[in-house]
């Protein structure tokens, strides 16, 4: 897929997907996020940077540990993700934390300015990652640290087939690299070519749970990275889609939900 089309397919697709996303991930994406939030050590007072933010489920939670003395900025793609990231600092009257919406690989933030860059399962969705890590760096005081979490392998993670079943939908692949960098030493080799210096990388197996078919395909399709292309399916691919999704999972099954393992791949680096 051309980059260009991957950035629009990534915007339209998560504003698609933004009013679902919380619902649909929050709890399954935590065990992820706890750990990015470990290595990542945020202390108050810091500048943080949390890129491709989404609802800013991290940012809020880094800014509770930044405290009114640091700052946050939460940036993503995708225009509904920020603003309904941004109506909760409005409604809570938050300071210290803003939102805005950028392109990972264009920041538009000055040189080294935060104290932390993080980025949470946004990665994979960009078309140069490599590109996106430089301008982590480039926005890092010198002693800063950039922690980023992606999924792990792709066999390791039970619902990976639902690309597949959108891609036989379409007429370009939806996330063509999207379990590249979750496959061992991959995150860390992109973190060290970006000029990091000690990095660390840890590995966590996790559960995905639904309890029904379907909350598991709301999540799959109107919550996450297919948004776009499931919207524009016709009622009839859309049940053809789910049916076929759910007969992936299958195997996953636990009583009338779904328990799909999962995995995910998190490093740390300094500048």
């Amino acid at each position: 897929m051309e980059p260009a089309l991957q950035r629009r397919v990534q915007r339209y697709g998560w504003d698609k997907a933004a009013s679902w996303y919380e619902a649909c991930w929050q709890e399954q994406l935590k065990p992820s996020q706890d750990l990015l939030l470990e290595m990542a050590a945020i202390q108050p007072g810091e500048r943080v940077l949390d890129i491709a933010c989404g609802t800013g489920l991290v940012s809020f939670r880094v800014r509770e540990m930044t405290g009114d003395h640091g700052f946050v900025l939460g940036t993503d793609i995708s225009e509904k993700m920020v603003d309904l990231a941004a109506g909760i600092v409005k409604k809570k009257n938050i300071p210290a934390i803003s939102f805005s919406r950028m392109d990972a690989e264009l920041l538009e933030v000055p040189d080294a300015s935060y104290d932390a860059a993080l980025c949470a399962l946004g990665l994979m969705y960009v078309p140069d990652p490599q590109q996106a890590m430089r301008e982590m760096y480039r926005s890092l005081k010198p002693g800063g640290r950039a922690v980023a979490a992606v999924w792990g392998k792709r066999d390791h993670c039970g619902w990976a087939d639902i690309f597949d079943i959108v891609d036989q939908r379409v007429k370009s692949e939806v996330c063509p690299m999207f379990f590249h960098l979750g496959n061992p030493g991959m995150l860390p080799l992109l973190f060290e070519k970006t000029g990091f210096t000690a990095v660390n990388t840890k590995t966590i197996s996790s559960l995905l749970l639904y309890q029904s078919g379907e909350e598991a395909c709301m999540a799959a399709f109107a919550g996450g990275p297919v948004a776009l292309a499931y919207h524009k399916f016709s009622e009839q691919v859309k049940n053809e889609a789910q049916a076929a999704y759910l007969d992936s999972i299958e195997k996953y099954r636990s009583g009338q939900g779904y328990a799909v393992p999962g995995e995910f791949v998190v490093a740390v680096g300094y500048k």
